[in-house]
């Protein structure tokens, strides 16, 4: 037994044909003072299995009862290299349960595990040589433009009128599912599986609520013991309203909460109407929106991590959704990571045999990923989690009176005039009125408290910039070309307010480090 790694019992018992998802099976395992409980699952051929996820070392003990029974113990050695624990959410940041830093950079694959075995081998190779370390994708197959092939095995068996017998799942599609799960894992990506979703031909879509549980049920005794899981309960929840109700949606939630042992990250992932991420059980926001001006405010709202999980795609479709370029996939990522968020890559070029990334897999095309792994070596060479700076006119539109009268004591004597009644007029406007302004006029900025100071300065061709720096630290400046992907230093020292000279073109970040 190794700490962050999936432990499993197997026991022989009685052969089940007819029913079989919930077994009556269930382990208690016991460490110290702390007791785990979890349930076991029917893998065929009178094969019953437990699988547990240490999270701590030490001397276990274990007592398996109902339609099995046993007992017995193990002594659980520290994790091994590369093994961190489930990724939790650490006030508006993600760290894994040894408390390293995660930083997820993801992509969409949402019908991988639909996909003939030889698609599914040039996929997992072409992750292997990606920047990413999180991929979004399906239980269920998909059913939609360039994804219409029927997957090689289904979740669940069918009863004699040909609807699903949701109580006698698919061994077949389970094992082959399971051993895709781990190949990723084992790429030290982490696989954010939607749970559900509205592209349905099939009828997985609209199964009852009480088929909806028992699926889940059953998903959560395979999976759950997992490190490298996380819960996205839709992809586009609200499209499958019809078929669930805000209440039904509301259990499916709780219902996982409740069920999952360990408390992996959960989301939904909305089409236009947004998850209310203020729920206890939902650990970050996952959101589909171009809105990114808003982000910071999102995050002030929720105090939890924020995903853009859908920001268009890089591609050439008829679509509006799935036609952007290269560059505008990469300036979205670093004006998501630059307001202290995070955002996931999706793949769309047209192709004769409809093997698109974002639905199927295959090989990437695009001009984004190798200046998103750039990205990431930027990112996770700070010294901790960028968190929004909230400048300009923004700050200037939430603050209060007080706050207001406090920024115009250390502005120069000739500005003081225009801000304090440029501000007023902002706290004047409505909702609407303020996002249309401010989404205009935006300063994509975050710190990593005073240690570093991130800026990405977008389509602006600034030929000088005022940074905002701390007076008693010194800090190192670099230039960043976010397409060209080269690193400058422009300045070696600087203390407080600094201005510096860049050559006024658009695309360009700025980092200030902290030195000394």
């Amino acid at each position: 037994m190794r700490q962050y790694e999936t432990f499993e019992l197997v026991y022989e018992g009685p052969v089940l044909a007819n029913e079989y998802a919930r077994v009556d099976v269930t382990a208690e395992f016991c460490c110290e003072d702390e007791t785990k409980v979890v349930k076991g699952f029917y893998d065929g051929d009178g094969r019953y299995v437990v699988r547990f996820l240490p999270e701590k070392t030490g001397n276990y003990t274990w007592h398996v009862s109902g339609v099995v029974d046993g007992c017995g113990e193990a002594f659980c050695d520290p994790a091994g290299e590369g093994h961190h624990g489930i990724v939790k959410a650490v006030e508006t940041h993600f760290e894994c349960e040894d408390g390293t830093l995660f930083t997820p950079f993801g992509t969409t694959v949402y019908a991988l595990a639909s996909q003939e075995d030889a698609l599914v081998e040039e996929t997992l190779e072409s992750l292997k040589n990606a920047p990413f370390n999180k991929v979004r994708m399906c239980v269920f197959p998909k059913h939609y433009d360039y994804n219409h092939n029927e997957p090689p095995y289904y979740a669940f068996e069918k009863k004699e009128d040909g609807s699903w017998d949701v109580g006698r799942p698919n061994l077949q599609f389970w094992h082959r599912f399971e051993a895709i799960l781990h190949r990723i894992a084992a790429m030290d990506i982490q696989i954010d599986l939607i749970l559900f979703h509205p592209y349905d031909r099939w009828g997985f879509a609209r199964l009852p609520q009480q088929d909806n549980l028992k699926y889940l049920d059953y998903l959560l005794r395979r999976l759950s013991a997992m490190p490298n899981i996380w819960w996205s309960l839709a992809n586009e929840y609200d499209l499958n309203l019809a078929s669930k109700s805000m209440r039904d949606w509301e259990e499916i939630e709780e219902y996982v909460a409740a069920n999952d042992p360990y408390g992996h990250p959960l989301s939904n992932h909305n089409c236009m109407a947004f998850w209310d991420a203020s729920r206890p059980a939902i650990t970050h926001a996952s959101y589909q929106t171009k809105a990114l001006t808003e982000i910071a405010r999102w995050i002030e709202k929720y105090q939890k991590p924020l995903i853009i999980d859908e920001c268009c795609y890089e591609g050439n479709l008829q679509h509006f959704w799935g036609s952007i370029s290269g560059r505008e996939m990469v300036y979205r990522f670093w004006r998501c990571y630059a307001s202290g968020a995070y955002c996931t890559h999706g793949e769309t070029f047209l192709s004769d045999d409809e093997i698109l990334w974002w639905a199927r897999g295959g090989k990437l095309k695009g001009e984004s990923p190798k200046r998103i792994a750039f990205l990431r070596e930027i990112i996770e060479s700070l010294p901790g989690a960028l968190t929004p700076i909230q400048n300009g006119l923004v700050k200037l539109a939430l603050a209060t009176p007080e706050q207001l009268e406090e920024m115009l004591k250390v502005l120069p004597e000739e500005m003081r005039g225009f801000v304090q009644t440029f501000g007023n007029s902002l706290q004047m406007m409505n909702e609407t009125e303020r996002l249309i302004h401010l989404s205009g006029e935006h300063e994509w900025t975050a710190q990593v408290k005073e240690e570093a100071y991130l800026w990405f300065n977008d389509k602006q061709c600034y030929a000088i910039q005022d940074l905002r720096l701390p007076e008693d630290k010194k800090y190192r400046i670099e230039m960043i070309d976010v397409w060209e992907m080269t690193r400058e230093v422009i300045e070696e020292e600087v203390t407080g307010p600094t201005r510096i000279h860049l050559p006024g073109r658009e695309g360009l970040a700025v980092l200030a480090t902290r030195i000394g």
